[in-house]
Parts: C-alpha cells; structure tokens; sequence
C-alpha cells in the first residue's frame, strides 16, 4: 500500500477508471514509459498487496490475471502466493539473486484525495510499498504502476477493509491488459 504523495517528483502519466477507452490510454502511457525506461533485462513484474483486504489486493488480483498468460514478462505476486510486507525483502532478494539487473515493474494499490479515487497512475523510478500504513518496506521497481483505490489520511486499515471491489476489479482490468497488449506491442516493434 503506497502514499499517494511517496512519488510526485518523477515523470507520471495518469488515467481513471471511468475514462472512456481506459485500457487503450493505459496502454500507451505503459508502451511509452517501457519505451523510455527499458535497458535490455529479463522483466519481472512485481505485484504487490494481500488477499486479505479488499483495498490492498490490487497487485495480486493483477497477477492472477497475467501470471500464466503473459510471455513477455515473470509475473511475482498473485493470490496464491502473495508478495506483501511479510516477504516483500525476500522475494526482492531472490529476483536479485536469480536475474542480473532485472528490470522491474512494481504493481501496489495506493490512498490519496477523494478527487483521485479511481486513478491509475504509471511512473518512473521506485515506489514504497506500505508508505500509506506507515510501513517501513524497502523500495522497489525500475517504474511502478498504482491504482488509488480509497480516501487516505484517517485509519488507514480500516479504510482498506471498506474499499469498493468494483473499483479494484476495474483497474485490475485496465491494468492486466494494458500489461499484456503493451508487452506484445512494445516487444512486436523491436
């Protein structure tokens, strides 16, 4: 779970669920970003959150959805075997031990304003996992995707529990297939 405020400083592109032709402009900010971020290194996408909260489960219902269909891409984090704050440094330190400077696309539900609930945001650099429940997780990716998916500021866990599945399913839509169409389209025109 991610601070919405954690990354305001790097390149970001952003989309709402509700736009029309969500997925489509997801696609493009994904095929554009990989574009200007991608070194040649195996791709590991890091989808990070729990089952057990509704809010927070963004990053595994995206790896449920990728992880036997994308080619592309080693999919990390899905609803069987979860990555959270738990293992989070372990599976970071496996990735690493496995794959020479992999590049990492790091997946996390976020909390932020009332205005941004609904917004997918994709941005260079890192992210802090758990920076929106004052955890201290080490952080992660060569570029990020998060999906604000409830009000943050006030009871943080509480707020999780409450969160809408409709609004984590859509963007768990728009994301999946925005990662899987990108891949195939960034790496067709290689």
């Amino acid at each position: 779970m991610l601070s919405e405020q954690s990354c305001i400083k790097q390149k970001s592109y952003r989309v709402h669920i509700d736009s029309p032709l969500a997925y489509k402009i997801f696609r493009e900010f994904f095929i554009k970003l990989l574009d200007e971020t991608y070194v040649p290194a195996p791709i590991i996408v890091l989808c990070i959150g729990t089952d057990r909260s509704t809010g927070d489960a963004l990053g595994p219902l995206v790896g449920e959805r990728l992880h036997k269909v994308c080619h592309y891409a080693q999919v990390m984090g899905n609803l069987k075997e979860p990555v959270h704050a738990g293992n989070l440094k372990k599976v970071i330190d496996d990735v690493n031990n496995i794959h020479k400077n992999p590049f990492i696309i790091a997946i996390d539900a976020s909390l932020g304003r009332s205005e941004n609930v609904g917004t997918i945001k994709i941005a260079q650099g890192t992210l802090t996992p758990g920076a929106g429940v004052n955890k201290n997780l080490p952080p992660v990716g060569d570029f990020h995707i998060t999906g604000v998916v409830n009000v943050g500021g006030f009871m943080e866990y509480l707020v999780l529990q409450n969160t809408r599945l409709y609004t984590v399913m859509k963007m768990v839509d728009i994301i999946s297939l925005g990662i899987l169409e990108g891949l195939e389209m960034f790496f067709r025109q290689k």
